[in-house]
Parts: C-alpha cells; sequence; structure tokens
C-alpha cells in the first residue's frame, strides 16, 4: 500500500501551480495557446501551396450532388476565390496542428493531475487526434454527401441550384470540426474514468438527460435544418452508449488493480 501512497502523490510542482495566483494561470494559458497558433500559422503556411488540391478535395462532395440533381458553384465578391483558399488553408491548418493543440491542451491541466496521470499525455494525445480525424471524416464521407442531396433535392427539379463557393465552405467547415469535436467524447471519458473522476452509473442513470443535451448540441453545432442535426444527434448517442462501456470497462480494471495493491 506504501507503493500506491506514493505513486498517487502530487508532484512538488503541480502543488506549487494550485497555490499560484489567477493571473499565473491566466499567463500559463496564454503560453499555451501562443503555441497553439503558432503550429496553425506553420500549417497554414504549408498548406496554403496546396489550396487548389484542399479546395478540389473540400468541394468534391457538392460538385458530385450538383452533377446529379444540376446546379453549378458561383461567385458573388470579386474577393470570394482568394478567401476561399485561405479558409480552406485554415481549416486544413487546424488539422495538421490538431496533435499540438492537445498537446497543449494536457500540458495545461497536467499541474493538477497526479504523477502517475501525468504519463497518459502520449496515449491522450495519439488517441483524441485519431478521434478527431474520425470524426471528421465521418462528416465528410457519410453527412455531407447524404446531407447535400438531401437538402438540395427538397426545392425540386424546377429550381436551379446556384450556391455560393463562400456560403458552402462555411456549411462544410461548421460540420467537418463539429463531428470532429464531438467523437472526442469516448476519449475524454475514458481518461476520465482511468483517473477515477468519472464512473458508468451515473452515465447510465443520466441516458435521459443526455439524451436532451445531446439534441441540443446538435441544434447548436449544426446549420439550422432538422436532418443535419440528425445525422450528429444519432452518431452523438451512439457514442455515449460507447462512453458507458469505456467507463465500466476502465472501473473494473481499476478496481482490479486496487485488489492486486491490496
Amino acid at each position: 500500500m506504501s507503493g500506491s501512497t506514493t505513486e498517487d502523490t502530487r508532484d512538488p510542482s503541480a502543488e506549487d501551480s494550485e497555490r499560484l495566483p489567477f493571473t499565473a494561470h491566466l499567463e500559463e494559458l496564454r503560453t499555451r495557446l501562443i503555441k497553439c497558433f503558432a503550429a496553425v500559422i506553420l500549417g497554414f503556411a504549408g498548406c496554403y501551396s496546396f489550396s487548389q488540391v484542399l479546395f478540389d478535395f473540400v468541394f468534391a462532395p457538392l460538385l458530385r450532388v450538383l452533377a446529379t440533381q444540376g446546379g453549378t458553384l458561383a461567385i458573388h465578391r470579386v474577393q470570394e476565390g482568394f478567401l476561399t483558399h485561405l479558409k480552406i488553408s485554415l481549416l486544413a491548418a487546424v488539422f495538421v496542428a490538431s496533435p499540438v493543440i492537445l498537446y497543449q491542451l494536457w500540458k495545461f491541466v497536467a499541474p493538477g493531475l497526479y504523477r502517475h496521470e501525468r504519463r497518459y499525455v502520449w496515449p491522450f494525445v495519439a488517441t483524441a487526434t485519431m478521434f478527431f480525424f474520425t470524426g471528421a471524416s465521418f462528416a465528410y464521407w457519410v453527412v455531407l454527401p447524404f446531407g447535400l442531396e438531401f437538402l438540395l433535392g427538397m426545392a425540386g427539379q424546377q429550381v436551379q441550384n446556384l450556391l455560393s463557393i463562400e456560403e458552402y465552405m462555411a456549411f462544410s467547415t461548421k460540420l467537418l470540426l463539429a463531428f470532429g469535436l464531438v467523437f472526442e467524447m469516448p476519449v475524454v471519458v475514458f481518461f476520465l474514468a482511468r483517473m477515477g473522476l468519472v464512473t458508468h452509473e451515473p452515465l447510465a442513470r443520466g441516458r435521459g438527460y443526455a439524451l436532451i443535451v445531446i439534441v441540443i448540441v446538435a441544434a447548436i453545432l449544426t446549420p439550422p435544418d432538422v436532418f443535419t442535426q440528425i445525422m450528429m444527434a444519432v452518431p452523438l448517442y451512439v457514442l455515449y452508449e460507447i462512453s458507458i462501456v469505456v467507463a465500466r470497462v476502465c472501473a473494473r480494471k481499476r478496481e482490479e488493480q486496487e485488489a492486486r495493491e491490496a
């Protein structure tokens, strides 16, 4: 039991950080944000060289739907094409810099963790990055094609689709980032459960409340139409159920570990 007590003691640096004034925590947050911003800027510098390739990739789902339903893309402002290339490069830069952003997030909360909890930094960065890309891929390959076909088809064959590239860019960016973020739920629950901060019992009992929150979150993160909200709410609830299973498994492993130590 003594080894467990030693392992669970906090580092002196963690105890000192807890005694730091609020301004010191703000300074630490500013430092982490600057590093995240620098990573995004470096990613943007590299991604802008491939902005046309990225443009073709992002607009491919829309062009496939327009090819079957009829319609064309349009530019409503002179600078719209240039700004769209900048936005696409920035979006790609966020994905490229996501491991750095997640690492800086972990380092910001690390002073409040126990010594044995800090070793999860690289598993957290790796799995969180993987789930972020998985969520964005689900939005790109599933939600966007079905959503665009449904939404554009609602107008009927007598209406010609004339879409602004700026409007589609805002629509697709919001979906990609939103799905990337919501797919982080099992990862967050896993590490919270490993640290003993979350258990599966309250998660299982709160399914009804969770469903209401999920519907609200889907309404906030997606464009104002029912179809895309459902396309987010359903996977989000599935992820919630997966999180319950993950928390249950983590709790069982923690109990087994405590029994061995005892």
